[in-house]
């Protein structure tokens, strides 16, 4: 198939979306599908000889990007145009982040009242939220496109925020590629890594990673690590991501914890650090089906999450790790992780991670998405027939 491939970036150092397109555009390539790419910056790629690279640069607005991305993507006579959030003219609409406008308003709830109602206010008039506002409205259309939700929380909100028609939605979780995070990973990563960190062998890791370190829960993160520490508990939070760390780093020291807390900065490589951890902690506020979670099951990872992660969908709490309502819960979040202390209950519920995602590989992911254009192809064939 003559497939096009709408990503803003094609940089897997970026966050989630850029990192699974990525590994897409080689697997497609691989499967021997015509790739064509649209976006606004590419990353030095290895499959590049065989990728048709379309680079399109407009100004800030969202709107003349995505009408440029019409323009180019109606003269190519592509088999399926599949578009992940940036413009409307696709036949399959798979938004990673999932509806910006329920995106939104879990933002809001991670604001005081006071400070929630004027933003809610703001959110109203603001141009730039105006912008997104109407090119959802273009994008979330019944027109026979189909829409891929990574779990059955976005596809809910498909429906009740934009009206979408429910028989038009797949859901299609992500994918991880269980050959690179695998628990074999720790035989030659945990030891040198966790010396890079100073642990002693007996410290139990904590591991966050994010660059949205607000969204993702950082906070309760540092507070249930005050708990644990003034339990005496010997754990370290160690933190990868290229957020800024100084609002973090005061709350730390207020909670006397700073010396069991250190950011790592953004790092290309996930892999020591999810070889060297005991518990990835995940203490997110909004996630459509989160890449680094899956990663760390399939590592072999106990994980420590929110009901908001996606991924919860495919967990079950007590088994591959623990759940908890929202990210204010540090108390049952202390407990959980309390609990995880016990190097056994760390070995089972790793096991269980690991069979987890050894039943959402990234190749599965692939099929689905396949399937996906061969069901949106035949629908534009017969509308065309019709």
């Amino acid at each position: 198939m003559r497939i096009g491939l709408v990503v803003e970036h094609l940089d897997p150092s970026r966050g989630g979306l850029e990192h699974w397109a990525s590994q897409f555009v080689d697997a497609m390539i691989a499967r021997g599908h015509e790739l064509h790419v649209f976006a606004r910056s590419f990353a030095d790629h290895h499959a590049i000889l065989s990728l048709h690279r379309h680079l399109l640069r407009t100004g800030p607005s969202r709107t003349e990007y995505a009408a440029a991305l019409q323009t180019q993507l109606a003269m190519l006579g592509l088999d399926v145009i599949h578009d992940t959030g940036a413009g409307w003219y696709c036949d399959v609409y798979q938004p990673h982040f999932g509806s910006r406008a329920a995106m939104t308003d879990r933002k809001l709830q991670m604001l005081p009242p006071p400070l929630r109602a004027l933003k809610r206010l703001a959110v109203g008039v603001l141009p730039r939220y105006r912008e997104f506002a109407a090119i959802e409205a273009r994008q979330f259309v019944n027109d026979g496109r189909l829409f891929v939700a990574l779990s059955q929380k976005a596809a809910d909100d498909f429906v009740v925020y934009h009206g979408v028609d429910r028989q038009a939605i797949r859901v299609v979780p992500n994918g991880v590629d269980c050959d690179r995070y695998t628990p074999e990973n720790r035989s030659r990563y945990r030891d040198p890594t966790r010396d890079e960190l100073g642990l002693a062998p007996d410290t139990l890791l904590l591991l966050l990673i994010a660059h949205n370190f607000r969204l993702k829960g950082l906070g309760a993160a540092i507070r249930v690590l005050a708990r644990l520490r003034q339990a005496n508990r010997p754990v370290h939070l160690a933190v990868v991501g290229g957020g800024s760390p100084r609002r973090y780093r005061r709350l730390a020291r207020s909670l006397q914890v700073d010396r069991s807390l250190t950011f790592l900065g953004p790092r290309s490589e996930s892999v020591p650090f999810l070889a060297a951890a005991d518990v990835l902690i995940h203490p997110t506020y909004f996630d459509t089906c989160s890449l680094v979670v899956l990663e760390a099951l399939a590592s072999g990872l106990p994980v420590v999450s929110t009901r908001a992660t996606g991924v919860d969908e495919l967990m079950t709490d007590g088994r591959e790790g623990f759940l908890v309502a929202r990210p204010e819960e540090t108390d049952a979040m202390t407990a959980c992780l309390t609990r995880l202390l016990e190097p056994s209950l760390r070995q089972s519920m790793g096991l269980a991670a690991r069979q987890l995602a050894l039943q959402h590989t990234f190749a599965r992911n692939c099929d689905a998405v396949e399937a996906v254009y061969l069901e949106a192809a035949a629908r534009r064939c017969n509308s065309r027939a019709a």
